[in-house]
């Protein structure tokens, strides 16, 4: 996952004079007490047209508990005045990443710097930040060029470094976590919190192994894991997606009928995240750009539409032909028990975070 465009990598410290820069700076001087990290300053950051969006990031060589390189990201909160009006700090977090290394290396990875850089670049182009609990594919491994199954990225606060309120407002480290392709699956049908939880002991500090295997395959974890799906259904409640579009064709004293289009890939996602969800009395959200799909669990079907939303409710036998009839290939659907909802699904083409085609479903 790392970027054609690579951040300038300048051995120098952050400069002074930039509150919410210095609040961090401070936080982590706190942490190493005197030591000093190897920064990699950005001169030409995406605000005065570079590509990549991060002022700059920061990396400290550790030895404890294992050998590992600490990297710090300074551009997701604000670093000089104030710009929003919200109590948080620009997005409200930084991120860190921690990497395990030999002993005796002195120079840290440049990796870590483009991918940290490409989460910037998907921040900052579509608006969403990260929380404590969110989870990403990488659409590949989390670096290329070096073999490793882990292809995804789990967020949760880096251990050592808690909030702070800072003169721009409130800023959370989020820990970047590197996971397989199984885990993030779990994740998906279970929790990420709960999965990143029992793995910590396993991977102290969540330091990122790339050669690690998957945990999954520790019986332990798997029974864990195969356990909490069945006790209590999947976290994630909402989806986004690029590709959702909704048609509504009125009709004289008749239900309207609807056209919605979405990618393959998202019909997977529904496969696997409406038992999960509403088979527990959860609600599930696919939300796009304009659009959003709301199902909840219901004795009757039906639906209705309004301004920017569909919402369905939708019967236990009628979970079941969305998780079976719809197909994870191009063409036109229709569910028995939605005779006025056309499923217009199309194919999904797969990038990596260099624009090339990994994969295409449907």
């Amino acid at each position: 996952m790392e970027s054609q465009d690579q951040t300038a990598a300048q051995e120098q410290a952050p400069q002074a004079g930039d509150v919410g820069r210095n609040a961090i700076t401070t936080t982590l001087a706190q942490l190493y007490k005197g030591r000093q990290p190897k920064h990699f300053e950005n001169p030409h950051p995406m605000h005065l047209g570079g590509p990549d969006p991060l002022a700059g990031i920061s990396v400290w060589q550790r030895a404890e508990p294992i050998p590992h390189w600490h990297y710090v990201t300074y551009g997701f909160s604000e670093q000089q005045s104030k710009q929003g009006k919200h109590g948080k700090s620009g997005f409200g977090f930084e991120l860190t990443f921690r990497l395990a290394t030999a002993p005796g290396v002195t120079e840290p990875p440049m990796w870590p710097i483009h991918m940290l850089q490409n989460l910037g670049r998907y921040v900052y182009r579509s608006g969403n930040g990260f929380q404590h609990g969110h989870r990403m594919s990488a659409n590949g491994p989390i670096s290329l060029g070096m073999e490793t199954l882990l292809c995804a990225m789990g967020f949760s606060y880096d251990m050592e470094l808690p909030a702070i309120d800072t003169p721009n407002g409130s800023v959370e480290f989020l820990q970047v976590i590197g996971m397989t392709a199984e885990e993030e699956v779990a994740a998906t049908k279970w929790d990420t919190r709960n999965l990143l939880t029992l793995m910590l002991p396993y991977m102290p500090l969540w330091i990122t192994h790339l050669e690690r295997a998957s945990f999954l395959s520790f019986p332990a974890i798997q029974a864990k894991v195969l356990g909490g799906m069945q006790r209590d259904g999947s976290s994630s409640g909402i989806v986004f997606t690029d590709l959702l579009l909704i048609e509504e064709q009125k009709r004289f004293l008749r239900q309207s009928i609807a056209t919605v289009t979405l990618g393959a890939y998202l019909v997977g996602q529904l496969a696997q995240l409406l038992p999960l969800r509403l088979g527990f009395g959860k609600p599930f959200t696919l939300s796009g750009p304009e659009w959003r799909i709301h199902f909840e669990l219901s004795k009757t079907n039906s639906w209705r539409i309004g301004r920017g939303v569909v919402r369905l409710y939708v019967t236990p036998a009628a979970v079941k032909e969305f998780a079976t009839l719809l197909q994870q290939r191009q063409g036109v659907y229709k569910l028995p028990s939605f005779q006025n909802i056309l499923w217009d699904i199309k194919q999904t083409t797969i990038r990596n975070a260099e624009g090339e085609i990994v994969d295409i479903i449907g």
